[in-house]
């Protein structure tokens, strides 16, 4: 039988812990050169509605030591006034109709349908995290973050798992966003979590400066100065731009000081246009020796520097399909374990052959 799986039961299952793990083993794949990705395709079509545009963003991969290959399918309409990339006003601003198939790559049978937010926005903050474990020194202890919605809340429960998190600084625009946020995480982690009012105050003595953010949905512009970076910080950035919209959380001058620059992919980077790393690239402001993926650091092909001098800059660049590959395997086999999802004839998705 297909399981449907909804977020629900996704989230009841599938802890950050699982999630981080599954993503080493994604990128351990991704890293051997056994994995299969397509860089993500973004596209927008117009509707009957001349008024409503449909944008999608679709991952695939394959990561063989789970035996699983996903398809993830993000959609949405909006109205076309003020649309831009795949952001703008939502016609049904309550609900996502995205969603991942996982299959099996041993017999080519439908195995899960998931709803795609549970597992989606897990991912991120676990593969920041797991890059963290990997690219950031072992004594951090503490972390400037700016954001304080959804992404904000996958990495800071992320980052707490792989480094012992003494204090937290919070900021983004709102004050009253980033003081319910720095609130609610203080209680739920038993940390120091303060909201701060000066974006400074996120960077200053931070070990990690981890940018989190809605940044370019309203406004292109970066979240702080690169020139208020110390020496051995870790620099996070999940934001990035594409063929539709240009936008980035972090400047220039944060790419030229920094001696480590780590992707999640790099055909993603040509293929989706990533204009906030290539152009500094194509002008020479920073070489393509600085530039390594994180599947190859995983795997261990490449030495990271781990100084208190260094520099270390990763951006989760692109969502990719072995994300959802891993992070859905896991989910499946707890799912099935504790006897959730709906159960429907796989034979319903497969066609007779003659």
């Amino acid at each position: 039988m297909t399981l449907m799986i909804q977020d629900e039961d996704v989230r009841r299952v599938l802890t950050m812990s699982h999630c981080i793990d599954a993503m080493e083993g994604a990128f351990a794949d991704v890293g051997s050169g056994a994995a299969v990705n397509v860089p993500r395709i973004r596209y927008r079509a117009n509707s009957s509605d001349p008024e409503v545009i449909y944008g999608s963003n679709v991952h695939i991969g394959a990561v063989p030591r789970y035996n699983v290959t996903a398809v993830r399918i993000g959609g949405s309409s909006r109205l076309a006034e003020g649309a831009k990339g795949m952001f703008g006003t939502l016609v049904n601003p309550e609900r996502s109709w995205g969603f991942i198939c996982l299959i099996s790559l041993e017999t080519g049978e439908l195995l899960a349908i998931f709803q795609e937010l549970g597992i989606a926005d897990m991912r991120v903050g676990a593969t920041s995290a797991m890059a963290t474990s990997y690219l950031g020194r072992e004594d951090v202890t503490t972390m400037g973050l700016f954001g304080s919605g959804t992404h904000a809340a996958a990495h800071i429960e992320a980052m707490a798992v792989v480094r012992p998190l003494q204090q937290v600084k919070v900021f983004s625009p709102t004050r009253e966003h980033r003081d319910r946020f720095a609130k609610e995480w203080a209680e739920r982690l038993g940390i120091d979590v303060v909201a701060v009012e000066d974006p400074r105050e996120a960077v200053a003595g931070m070990d990690i400066v981890c940018c989190a953010t809605n940044s370019g949905y309203l406004s292109p512009e970066p979240v702080f100065d690169g020139g208020w970076l110390e020496p051995g910080q870790l620099v996070i950035s999940i934001q990035n731009s594409d063929v539709n919209f240009a936008k980035s959380e972090t400047d220039e001058v944060t790419l030229e000081r920094s001696s480590f620059i780590c992707i999640n992919d790099l055909e993603s980077l040509h293929s989706n246009k990533q204009v906030e790393l290539l152009d500094p690239i194509e002008r020479g402001v920073v070489g393509w020796d600085r530039v390594h993926e994180l599947g190859q650091v995983v795997a261990g092909g490449v030495q990271v520097p781990r100084t208190h001098d260094d520099i270390i800059y990763y951006k989760n660049n692109s969502g990719m399909g072995v994300q959802m590959a891993a992070a859905g395997a896991v989910a499946y086999r707890l799912a099935k374990e504790q006897g959730l999802g709906h159960e429907i004839p796989t034979e319903w998705f497969g066609s007779l052959i003659g």
